[in-house]
């Protein structure tokens, strides 16, 4: 098998000026810098909590005795939204009785709307009703809207009070939902449905499925999570 042009070329180059592999190797570098070619960077998968730490941060957060950082956390956990959306939640957003809530603007400005249990309709009807004179669903003693760095430092405290080794992050949180609905066989359209992701491989099935097709799967889902 014959070699291409290209690479009989890069051969003959190297043997004429007789390059050792460190030579060769700097060569190559310096090519490639001159060229503007960047070597495409490989995604890391996320580092999940194991269920035991989950657990563990989670009542954490509840003996602290803080309220809304509990319902806060575990909404965000259960929702898989991220941190910006969690902060932009209206009092007007929620859908007690749908078990949803809208999302204004996510990422990519996109409206949608999100799941959370069943189990925590009380919990959120109680939260509405004791601040109803709030715009915001979360708010600082200040009477003002809860900031992305305040709710990240939030997660990461809690994640020390519990005694975790791994490093919290709101984006966790999201990673570790998604990855429990799947294990679940919730359908990678399903899964678009809930986290707001776009993907042209299953558009034309994501395209035609409304929540309620999704409701059933994600319910059963999440009464399976000790938190």
């Amino acid at each position: 098998m014959s070699l291409p042009a290209p690479v009989r070329e890069l051969v003959s180059l190297a043997r004429r000026h007789r390059l050792t592999y460190a030579m060769f190797h700097k060569t190559v570098r310096e090519a490639r810098k001159e060229l503007g070619l960047r070597q495409a960077s490989r995604k890391s998968l996320p580092k999940l909590l194991s269920d035991d730490a989950l657990s563990k941060y989670f009542a954490a957060v509840s003996k602290t005795g803080d309220v809304q950082h509990e319902i806060m956390l575990k909404l965000l956990f259960y929702t898989a939204i991220r941190v910006s959306e969690l902060c932009a939640i209206r009092l007007t957003d929620v859908d007690l009785q749908g078990n949803r809530i809208f999302i204004s603007q996510g990422k990519g400005d996109k409206d949608r709307y999100v799941l959370f249990p069943q189990d925590f309709r009380l919990v959120l009807h109680a939260h509405l009703h004791s601040h109803a004179n709030q715009t915001f669903l979360f708010e600082s003693r200040q009477r003002r809207q809860y900031s992305e760095r305040r709710v990240h430092q939030i997660v990461v405290e809690y994640g020390s009070i519990a005694g975790l080794e791994d490093r919290i992050h709101p984006h966790k949180f999201r990673h570790q939902m998604l990855t429990w609905l799947t294990r679940e066989g919730l359908t990678d359209s399903q899964i678009q449905l809930i986290s707001g992701h776009s993907s042209k491989k299953s558009l034309e099935v994501y395209q035609h499925m409304a929540l309620s097709d999704v409701s059933e799967g994600y319910q059963e889902a999440v009464k399976k999570v000790a938190i």
